[in-house]
């Protein structure tokens, strides 16, 4: 009895007990759907409409993702700030470079981190940034690779918007030209981003202007915030075949009384909850899995979504076109199923969608 009793566990926390395995998550990818630059227009990016009831696929832009929408529904985004979160130095003395990521302050000041060369770096070395706008102080070593740093001044955040680049991912590739780097500075932030924090964005939101967010409004869909501190866990390959035994890197979350009330009010309603982006979905998911409801609530979420997921609070999603074999991938398969989502991606590449971060967007309803 108390076997039958330990193994209904899972059920009990959203996740069916099974075994996943990362390579039925891949598919192939011409390089060149991905995108190294976002549309002209945020809001004329192309929209994939996908309903999963009908098991059919329609194609849009995403300017008219309201005629998709119901009133009554309540957006749900992720209004995290992305910083400048790449630093170049050089290390005192030597003069030899270092490239480092900020991760996430641990205290005013001290910071866990990213070095690149690890290798070549030991404890007590210093490394100076932007001609001495900054320095740091790398004071201990952690597992997984990052270190922790000691920054002067201890005002990073000010320090960051005079020597801090724009953190893009690996797959998007720049040449250094400053006028490039102003460009992302403006494009690689939604427009609603109020609480720095992020070393990614949360690029389903990329999509929305003022203006189309006003129109959804004057259609009587509501919008409410959360914030998820983006971190490069986002963007790490998975290691293991069994996708089970993957581990998700914490980030920081939060969901304050006010934005609850306007979701949980939607949802008494009939509204759907139509989160904008998965950091927005494994926020939503993380709260349901300690409360009932959808109340108020801050910590650290590594909720890993996969196939065999009970998803308890969002109704339709708002995405982008994500990597094969990554948590991101396997997230929107347990939302619409892993046969819809491959043959949406193989209708994708075949009518040239732009893939990932830059690329175009997908809604699952």
């Amino acid at each position: 009895m108390w076997l039958r009793l330990w193994r209904l566990i899972p059920h009990f926390f959203g996740v069916v007990e099974t075994t996943v395995r990362l390579p039925d998550f891949d598919f192939t990818l011409p390089p060149e759907l991905i995108a190294q630059q976002p549309a002209a227009r945020r809001d004329q990016a192309r929209l994939m409409v996908v309903d999963r009831a009908q098991q059919r696929v329609t194609h849009d832009i995403f300017a008219n993702i309201g005629n998709h929408l119901r009133a009554g529904d309540v957006l749900v985004v992720n209004d995290t700030k992305v910083i400048p979160a790449r630093l170049r130095g050089r290390k005192a003395g030597t003069g030899g470079k270092v490239e480092v990521l900020l991760l996430h302050a641990l205290q005013t000041g001290v910071w866990e981190v990213l070095l690149k060369p690890a290798a070549k770096v030991r404890l007590g070395m210093a490394i100076e940034f932007g001609d001495g706008v900054l320095s740091g102080c790398i004071l201990e070593r952690r597992a997984g690779g990052s270190v922790v740093m000691q920054f002067t001044p201890e005002e990073v955040y000010a320090a960051l918007d005079k020597c801090g680049e724009v953190p893009l991912p690996p797959y998007i590739k720049r040449d250094g030209a400053a006028v490039q780097h102003d460009f992302d500075l403006e494009r690689y932030q939604t427009v609603y981003a109020c609480h720095p924090g992020a070393v990614a964005a949360p690029t389903a939101g990329l999509h929305f202007t003022p203006e189309l967010l006003a129109q959804l409004t004057q259609q009587g869909i509501a919008r409410a915030a959360v914030t998820l501190h983006v971190g490069w866990g986002t963007f790490q390959p998975m290691r293991t075949a069994v996708v089970e035994q993957h581990r998700m890197t914490q980030e920081f979350y939060r969901l304050t009384a006010s934005e609850a009330a306007v979701i949980t009010s939607a949802r008494a309603a009939g509204g759907r909850v139509v989160a904008v982006g998965t950091t927005a979905t494994r926020t939503l998911e993380t709260i349901a899995q300690h409360t009932e409801g959808v109340t108020a609530s801050s910590g650290w979420s590594e909720l890993f979504i996969y196939p065999g997921y009970r998803f308890r609070t969002v109704n339709a999603l708002v995405t982008n076109f994500h990597l094969p074999r990554s948590t991101l991938f396997l997230l929107v398969c347990a939302f619409a199923g892993r046969e819809l989502m491959l043959e949406a991606y193989r209708t994708a590449i075949a009518a040239g969608y732009r893939f990932y971060s830059y690329g175009d967007a997908m809604l699952i309803q």
